[in-house]
């Protein structure tokens, strides 16, 4: 389109636009709209919800009148030669064809808000309906998988059953010897972790109308849904699953046999002494272990933040970043499996911490995460299944690879 041709299209509009019976009732709105603005600031009394829900009704009549000018004007012009129709895109700019996906969704939000708007409400004796407006996304809610699934190790066995992981537990002491006899028995002690397959699945289901009319894509977000679903409770397990068939071997449980339950630490409350205890009982006996995280639960991390000495200082310096951080440099990690210490409802004897490099405890991938939608199961209900599933496995597979803390008896 020709400069020539975009000033008669111009010309067009604003002459269309003001000798019709729109932009009489345009102003007319002004008017009115005007008027309860006054209202609204002066000092009378009135009746505010009325007022508000009159005025919201006359903006969207404006809005819809301007849109009928608008097309009339459009018509116009393509009718008297001054503008050029087109096929695709914007007729009032140049541009290229529209994003089919783009498209989608707004044809997906216009179906949604069509189907809605037969629900609308009439205000008082007139013909004026006031429309309700619906979101065309979905705001998220807070992190519910904890980033220990991520960084523990990871071994791909797809297909496989089970594994086997040796480690070692010990080596020998050499000893003195006299001529001639035998040499002392030095042998290193090794063991095994057993991990086994488990299957973990996720199902989800939503209806055909959620899926073709809604104005937001919850469908998207269901079928996301299985796969978080899933993170969530593979990373729980890693610390509590209890290694029997079907399931995980996690930290804190007994089938995590590379752990001996006598190196256990027990804290009654979280004090200035907690943290060095714990680093300094985890490791053997030639040195301090570093590269080990800290995995507890929130309230006791809260716990560790809050505490200060008798001058109201702060004891320990906790840097938070989202699921992870560190106290006084030491990295920690949250996981609301963990029993809090702080917590009054946390029994005696129940696991709340456990401290080690991630590494030594070994996840098992048995077969890619496998997530599929289908429309079959329930065809005449018009009911769409979603559905995820995997075959993981999961053992600490280090010698006392973790300290494991439990809730003392109060003293």
């Amino acid at each position: 389109m020709n400069k020539q041709k975009k000033f008669r299209f111009a010309l067009n509009l604003q002459t269309f636009s003001g000798g019709t019976e729109g932009q009489a009732r345009l102003n007319e709105i002004e008017t009115r709209k005007a008027e309860i603005r006054s209202l609204l600031e002066g000092d009378t009394e009135i009746d505010v919800d009325a007022l508000e829900t009159e005025l919201r009704s006359l903006q969207a009549e404006e809005k819809e009148v301007r849109s009928s000018e608008r097309r009339a004007a459009l018509a116009a012009g393509i009718q008297d030669g001054t503008i050029e129709p087109r096929q695709t895109g914007n007729p009032f700019t140049p541009g290229d064809a529209p994003d089919p996906a783009k498209e989608a969704r707004r044809a997906r939000e216009e179906r949604g808000k069509a189907l809605k708007e037969q629900r609308a409400v009439t205000v008082g004796a007139s013909t004026v309906v006031l429309p309700k407006h619906y979101a065309s996304d979905i705001r998220p809610t807070f992190n519910e998988v904890s980033t220990l699934i991520d960084r523990v190790t990871h071994k791909p066995l797809l297909g496989g059953e089970s594994f086997e992981q040796p480690y070692i537990k010990g080596y020998g002491t050499a000893d003195y010897t006299a001529e001639g006899a035998n040499y002392a028995d030095a042998e290193p002690v090794f063991g095994k972790a057993q991990i086994s397959k488990a299957k973990i699945t996720a199902y989800a289901e939503d209806s055909e109308e959620i899926q073709k009319l809604a104005a937001a894509d919850y469908d998207s977000h269901v079928m996301a849904g299985v796969t978080v679903a899933t993170r969530k409770k593979i990373t729980r397990e890693i610390l509590i699953g209890d290694g029997t068939t079907n399931h995980l071997a996690g930290i804190f449980s007994a089938a995590a046999t590379a752990i001996d339950a006598a190196t256990d630490l027990e804290v009654s409350e979280i004090d200035e002494f907690t943290l060095d205890e714990i680093l300094f009982s985890y490791g053997g006996d030639e040195d301090v272990e570093d590269a080990a995280v800290l995995i507890l639960n929130k309230k006791d991390l809260k716990a560790f933040a809050t505490l200060r000495n008798s001058e109201s200082k702060k004891v320990y310096d906790v840097k938070a970043n989202g699921n992870s951080g560190t106290i006084d440099g030491v990295p920690y990690i949250i996981n609301s499996a963990c029993k809090a210490v702080s917590d009054a409802t946390t029994a005696t004897g129940q696991y709340s911490m456990a401290y080690g490099p991630l590494s030594n405890y070994m996840l098992t991938i048995f077969s890619d995460i496998d997530v599929q939608r289908s429309t079959d199961y329930k065809f005449k209900t018009g009911m769409i299944a979603h559905r995820s599933s995997v075959f993981v496995g999961g053992n600490v597979v280090t010698k006392n690879g973790f300290l494991r803390v439990k809730k003392a008896a109060a003293v």
